[in-house]
């Protein structure tokens, strides 16, 4: 027995007008402001250029960092991220990507790539991203910016060298705008020396990959 078309008939009308208003059981999505790494233009090094080739790997992180997420710990132990913002990428792609620029930028290195291009190099940059996060200290807040980088032979992946870099840059406004050009300037301060110790490094191990 077919259903009657009067029972049908209205219970179309309902969900087309239910499809047209947009009615949804689900939450909205809150809205996110996308945010980019701040960089500074810095002038290109009056030093010679290097014969050796470079290629940076995106950091290790843990799962809290490498992620779009702004972390941020608020108290003791606590890890948290800011409300409706978010970086571009995560964590540790926008490291690499800023060190990536300040070799570009500094111009003694000229044949650079990144690891997913998977193209050879002489050298390759990476390491452990320990922390890329805002800190509070009561109500004190700093940013805190801390890399384990690994310099490594590009062929055979052999560790060549090793350092820590820690860069706190404090802040002296909270919201968020303030919070990321905070993150810019540790960044900054931390590609200036990451750059200097690679060319250091670099000039001490880099020789031509075997053919």
């Amino acid at each position: 027995m077919k259903p009657s078309n009067r029972f049908i008939r209205p219970l179309l009308l309902l969900a087309g007008f239910a499809l047209a208003g947009g009615c949804s059981i689900l939450p909205k999505a809150e809205p996110s402001n996308v945010y980019r790494l701040p960089t500074n233009q810095v002038p290109a090094s009056a030093g010679t250029a290097v014969s050796w080739s470079l290629r940076l790997a995106s950091p290790q992180a843990s799962e809290v960092l490498n992620s779009p997420k702004i972390a941020v710990i608020p108290q003791g132990n606590l890890f948290s991220s800011y409300a409706a913002s978010r970086w571009s990428d995560p964590a540790p792609v926008l490291l690499r990507n800023r060190l990536l620029d300040g070799f570009a930028q500094d111009g003694r290195v000229r044949l650079l790539s990144v690891a997913d291009s998977n193209l050879q190099a002489d050298l390759e940059l990476g390491g452990q991203l320990q922390a890329f996060q805002t800190e509070y200290q009561g109500t004190a807040a700093t940013v805190v910016i801390r890399l384990d980088a690994l310099l490594v032979r590009g062929f055979d992946q052999r560790i060549l060298a090793s350092r820590r870099f820690e860069v706190r840059q404090p802040l002296s406004d909270v919201k968020v705008p303030a919070v990321v050009d905070g993150f810019g300037r540790a960044g900054d301060r931390l590609t200036a020396e990451v750059v200097a110790w690679t060319l250091e490094q670099g000039q001490r191990f880099a020789t031509p990959a075997p053919d």
